[in-house]
């Protein structure tokens, strides 16, 4: 986010975006790079079958450890026709959850640099996947998404080829749309 592209607001807030903090934080992390560096954690446990429970409740950050006001428990299970109970989104529904929050914040607080009054955002999301990989029946098959397509609908006061670059930020800085678009360096182990 360039300086230069923010327009200065009346209001410090704008899409309920604190602007002089958002940009008092890249100053601080631009000046002291590793106030930018963040581990966030989950803890997770299998319930049955299809069912899992994830409880996230703190995370490290600008040196040092935070707690969210209460954990977030979130349950993840899958639908009656892939043998789950339906308890919750399955996990691959979550990865578009996932996604769609993080493109979406990314455009705002963007927007906000800019200057860049929204009304609303609303994104819909279709993912394709053929579950024949993860069933082990081809290993031709991908195990996960093929392809992944988020639509907008963004409300503001702005050309449309203004909202295209708002939505080009959004997945160009989101570390989720990173996360899912570049490889990554994942490992599973046992803890003992």
């Amino acid at each position: 986010m360039q300086h230069q592209t923010a327009q200065k607001q009346k209001s410090t807030t704008l899409n309920g975006v604190d602007v002089d903090q958002l940009f008092g934080n890249i100053d601080a992390i631009t000046n002291a790079p590793t106030l930018g560096k963040f581990k966030f954690r989950a803890n997770h446990k299998w319930i049955n079958g299809g069912h899992n429970q994830t409880t996230i409740k703190n995370f490290h950050g600008v040196q040092q450890e935070h707690d969210h006001a209460e954990p977030f428990v979130l349950d993840a299970d899958e639908p009656p026709i892939l043998l789950g109970e339906d308890i919750g989104p399955n996990p691959v529904e979550y990865v578009l959850t996932a996604l769609a929050a993080c493109v979406t914040t990314t455009l705002v607080y963007h927007a906000a640099a800019k200057g860049i009054k929204l009304n609303a955002i609303e994104a819909r999301l279709e993912g394709d996947i053929d579950v024949r990989g993860l069933l082990a029946i081809s290993d031709d098959v991908r195990r996960g998404y093929d392809n992944i397509r988020i639509y907008y609908k963004i409300d503001a006061d702005v050309p449309d080829d203004q909202l295209e670059e708002l939505i080009q930020m959004g997945t160009k800085y989101s570390p989720v749309f990173d996360t899912i678009t570049n490889p990554v360096n994942v490992t599973a182990q046992l803890d003992n």
